[in-house]
């Protein structure tokens, strides 16, 4: 190693930061990764030339008395040439298997100290792009930016494990599609728009008269597989009441149609994909037998998929703990557990971060094998970082989403009250981040990081993003010591009662 800095550091301006964890030596160049001049930068050491390695990568070609060395920025056709030659770098499916953390860097920079802790905890399997349309549309990003973020944060870190990329909450098949060719290796799959809420509203009758306009041959399949029939689940049983099972299909029959023609047409050709189906963007919570339904239906008909999200009893806003009655939680997820076991998909948990006291009850039903979404917490841990770094900033980026709190809103879901957030008039710069250990700010900052990411002033110029990025890299390490502590929290509980 001394004898390689040899040869690259007088090539290097003399502030340049290496992350000597990334280096990756073949027999015919060399490569790292190293902040130059403020900037993340891949660089290649040729040693015999020509090097295949060295021409893919395209940037600054300098010549040093042991071979040509060059220094290539964080581009995605770079990228593209990374994947290519380190296959570490590429996104892998997880399977039905082991437990598994999404965990949603919205900016590009929470990825190495995601992969710092990990690396001490072999057993949880990072999947560290993750976004939904919406969170691109916000952002101003693609999947493929995502992915190469994720990438280039793998090969840094020296991360070999594997890393999954998951297109979060897809709902139509254009955007399915538009995942998979960008290269994620995960569709989470939200079937909200097929699912009939509408059913809240429905007496007893209509929910029989809506069944009964279905047709008859589909009608009477369903019967003679669920009526009149028990189902063991581990230490209890489902059934189905004729009321219920109606009551079921008009909710769900369209949604398996969607699913199954998804996974046909897109899902099953590629082959090396994990499958995940969300109903949990429901008005209810998702009963057992509803549950039960749909997994039996799937399996039936051929549908492959890795795992599934109900929607649980009580409240999973984001970034804060879970709100809701924890004995009923307990009985619900261990019935839903055992629906999992039965049909050997992983359980996922939406809208997990910060959910403290639920995550023993999930690492001991689920046994580990779970699948559990995080996301805005990281986002967070940024603000908290700016909030204790640069306050100024800070309290730019608090009084704009006051300002734009009910345009946020529209996104989200979430009980905030203004009323509870202290201003900050009263509050010196030290008391700050203290705002982010509170359920009111938290949400207030959590739901309005679109809208400040793309905030521009009256000529157009970004008004916080490139203070934001700026303060964050240069607190880089303090960043990645945050995420550190606050995901091993989650892991941590997650594994308590196992």
């Amino acid at each position: 190693m001394n004898h390689f800095l040899s040869l690259i550091k007088p090539n290097l301006p003399e502030e340049s930061r290496f992350y000597w964890q990334s280096v990756q030596m073949r027999e015919e160049a060399s490569a790292f990764m190293a902040r130059i001049e403020g900037e993340r930068k891949f660089v290649c050491l040729e040693i015999v030339s020509p090097s295949r390695l060295f021409d893919d990568f395209a940037g600054d070609i300098r010549k040093t008395p042991k071979g040509r060395l060059k220094i290539c920025p964080l581009t995605h056709a770079n990228a593209e040439a990374l994947r290519k030659w380190f296959s570490f770098t590429r996104p892998v499916p997880f399977g039905r298997s082991g437990m598994s953390l999404g965990l949603g860097d919205r900016l590009g920079l929470a990825s190495p100290g995601h992969l710092r802790l990990l690396a001490h905890e072999k057993n949880v399997r990072p999947v560290l792009a993750q976004q939904s349309v919406r969170e691109l549309t916000l952002t101003e990003r693609t999947f493929g930016d995502v992915i190469d973020a994720a990438s280039w944060s793998v090969f840094q870190e020296g991360y070999t494990l594997g890393f999954g990329a998951d297109g979060d909450h897809l709902k139509t098949a254009a955007e399915v599609r538009e995942a998979l060719t960008e290269g994620c290796s995960m569709i989470t799959l939200d079937c909200s728009n097929e699912i009939d809420n509408s059913i809240i509203e429905l007496s007893s009758e209509e929910i029989t008269t809506r069944y009964l306009a279905l047709p008859a041959a589909a009608r009477q399949g369903w019967e003679t597989r669920y009526l009149g029939k028990q189902f063991p689940l581990g230490t209890g049983e489902v059934h189905f009441e004729a009321t219920d099972l109606q009551a079921i299909v008009v909710v769900y029959h369209k949604a398996l149609a969607f699913i199954k023609e998804v996974f046909y047409s897109l899902i099953q050709p590629r082959g090396d994909v994990d499958f995940e189906i969300s109903i949990d963007e429901t008005l209810t919570s998702t009963t057992p037998e509803a549950h039960y339904f749909v997994a039996q239906e799937l399996t039936r008909e051929g549908v492959e998929f890795t795992s599934l999200a109900p929607r649980f009893c009580g409240e999973f806003q984001k970034g804060i703990d879970y709100r809701g009655d924890l004995v009923q939680f307990e009985a619900d997820l261990k019935v839903h557990a055992e629906i999992a076991d039965h049909f050997g998909f992983r359980l996922s948990i939406h809208s997990g971060s910060d959910k403290f006291s639920v995550f023993p009850l999930i690492g001991q039903y689920t046994h580990g094998r779970v699948h559990v979404k995080t996301a805005g917490t990281n986002w967070l841990e940024a603000v908290r970082v700016i909030a204790q770094t640069n306050p100024f900033l800070y309290r730019q980026m608090h009084a704009y989403a006051l300002e734009h709190f009910a345009e946020a809103k529209k996104y989200y879901h979430v009980s905030t009250d203004l009323e509870q957030i202290p201003h900050l008039e009263s509050l010196t710069d030290k008391e700050l981040p203290i705002l982010m250990d509170r359920d009111d700010s938290r949400q207030l900052l959590h739901i309005s990081y679109g809208l400040l990411l793309t905030a521009k002033n009256q000529v157009g110029v970004p008004r916080f993003r490139e203070a934001m990025f700026q303060t964050l890299n240069d607190e880089e390490e303090h960043y990645a010591q945050a995420l550190v502590r606050h995901i091993g929290k989650h892991i941590q509980l997650l594994h308590a009662n196992r």
